[in-house]
């Protein structure tokens, strides 16, 4: 290993949960990042155990660690390993928000293209499963607005309920239940999921849902497309990996666009729109799907599937750009998992050039976990940039919450 006194700083970032990878950023402009092998999810052992030698494995790399950065979700294996380690090494533990580091990482790969790509506001829209916000708050689709290490949080998708934790990110016909209970259609629960789950279990997240009980409400965009899929009846079960549920919608969606311009399958504009506390409620687009006849056919099916997709990504590129103009900003960066699915990404990122605004979107690495850890690096290395000898400020909160929804 190099002399510390002389080898050059650089940030090293441990990711979060799932699809963990640890990145080593350079404090130099221009700097690629170096990146350990991909872990896999940190519920398993040997994944936790890959992550303590990657680590060990980046500080031999030749640099000076001068800040450890890691998602807020304080029961986090990386997070603590990251607490650990800044402590060993007398340097700062910076916890950066999980969706702030998914934007963060598509404006470090930016910039290593054209050095100033991260100089001027922009705003990003972040979409996946989950991340804790700074109040404990279970995120997934977040507006954001961003200028170097600063942030500001502008807005999220309606929130559905959570019914049973964990358990809801698994089995996606109760996010079809708590899609029917914010329609105000509850009393449809039990009929129209008992087929499907059994009608004692959909009665008990019937009631849950009614009382609030284990329902923590939830902003994530992929539990969103859980919903879709169980009230088309195209995943409603117990999901055998992640995403297995959207990935069922998407491909329906693309059968659809595969016969049928896009034009004819989106619903009318302006269906989608944000409120006054800048959410964007896209409950009309459910309410769509279970407005479905019973008897609809699987084109049917389909075609709602694709309607779905192209109307979620119309509302998202409205809501985005009204936000670009309010902040002075021609500019939305795109990051998150739910960009995986092409049909939402392609039509969103149309839509948005439509709008006379840029896109900036991952290329060389991973839009979803994978890639996270460059971002929480990217924003722990912003002060230290600006005066290499300083303490990076604490971007924390105190706010915990369990370690569950890691989905």
């Amino acid at each position: 290993m190099a002399d510390a006194t002389i080898a050059a700083p650089a940030v090293l970032a441990l990711g979060a949960w799932l699809k963990n990878t640890a990145c080593l950023l350079p404090l130099q402009p221009g700097a690629a990042p170096l990146w350990s092998p991909l872990h896999g999810d940190l519920g398993d052992p040997r994944a936790c155990a890959d992550l303590q030698a990657s680590v060990l494995a980046l500080q031999a790399r030749g640099h000076r660690v001068v800040a450890v950065a890691h998602d807020l979700h304080p029961d986090f294996f990386s997070t603590r390993l990251a607490r650990q380690l800044a402590a060993a090494l007398g340097v700062a533990a910076v916890g950066v928000q999980h969706h702030h580091a998914h934007i963060a990482a598509v404006l470090a790969e930016a910039a290593l293209q054209q050095p100033d790509a991260d100089a001027r506001p922009v705003l990003g829209l972040a979409l996946d499963g989950f991340g804790l916000g700074p109040a404990g708050e279970a995120w997934g689709g977040e507006l954001l607005w961003l200028h170097g290490a600063r942030w500001q949080h502008l807005g999220g998708l309606w929130p559905l309920a959570l019914p049973g934790g964990d358990a809801a990110a698994r089995e996606p016909w109760r996010m079809a239940a708590a899609a029917l209970q914010a329609l105000g259609r509850a009393a449809e629960i039990v009929t129209r999921l008992g087929p499907l789950a059994g009608a004692l279990k959909a009665a008990g997240v019937a009631r849950m849902l009614q009382q609030g009980l284990h329902c923590p409400p939830t902003s994530s965009a992929g539990r969103w497309f859980d919903a879709a899929a169980a009230a088309l009846g195209l995943h409603a079960g117990r999901q055998a990996h992640e995403a297995e549920a959207a990935m069922a919608l998407e491909q329906a969606a693309q059968r659809a666009l595969a016969s049928q311009p896009a034009d004819a399958l989106a619903p009318p504009a302006g269906i989608v729109a944000a409120d006054r506390q800048g959410q964007l409620d896209i409950r009309p687009l459910l309410a769509r799907l279970f407005d479905l006849p019973a008897e609809a056919d699987a084109a049917q099916r389909d075609a709602a599937a694709a309607g779905f997709h192209l109307g979620l990504a119309d509302g998202l590129a409205g809501w985005a750009a009204d936000a670009a103009a309010a902040h002075g900003t021609t500019t939305v960066a795109l990051g998150g998992g739910c960009l995986a699915n092409r049909v939402l990404t392609t039509r969103l990122v149309q839509q948005l050039h439509t709008r006379g605004l840029q896109v900036l979107r991952p290329r060389q690495w991973p839009a979803g976990d994978a890639g996270l850890a460059l971002g929480q690096a990217w924003v722990a290395a912003q002060p230290l940039r600006a005066a290499p000898t300083s303490t990076p400020p604490d971007l924390e909160t105190t706010a915990c919450a369990s370690p569950s929804l890691r989905g």
